[in-house]
């Protein structure tokens, strides 16, 4: 079993792979496409969190963040390449910062 610590630190990881790919050249369907499933890969390992700890973190924000991984994992083509940018400036940023105010 992982500790907290490692899972905050991999799904750091994904979430700055996520931000680095989706501020790539705007019309790049793979930069897009790699976006989605680093956000999603970040998200999936934030689920292997206890649900206190998520909870404490993330609060009523954790849903949305589910919907959103279930949005790109099962709905592929019907992720808006905008919404993934934006996700990537808006809502990763404040993810990340979370993160790192967890692990510090």
């Amino acid at each position: 079993m992982r500790s907290t610590d490692e899972l905050l630190r991999e799904a750091l990881f994904h979430f700055t792979l996520a931000v680095d790919y989706a501020n790539a050249t705007a019309d790049d369907q793979m930069a897009v496409d790699a976006a989605s499933m680093r956000m999603s890969a970040g998200i999936e390992t934030l689920n292997r969190l206890d649900p206190s700890v998520r909870d404490q973190l993330f609060g009523g924000s954790w849903p949305l963040m589910w919907g959103m991984r279930n949005r790109i994992a099962h709905g592929y083509l019907l992720v808006d390449p905008e919404t993934i940018r934006r996700t990537a400036q808006t809502d990763i940023p404040w993810i990340t910062s979370v993160i790192r105010d967890s692990l510090a």
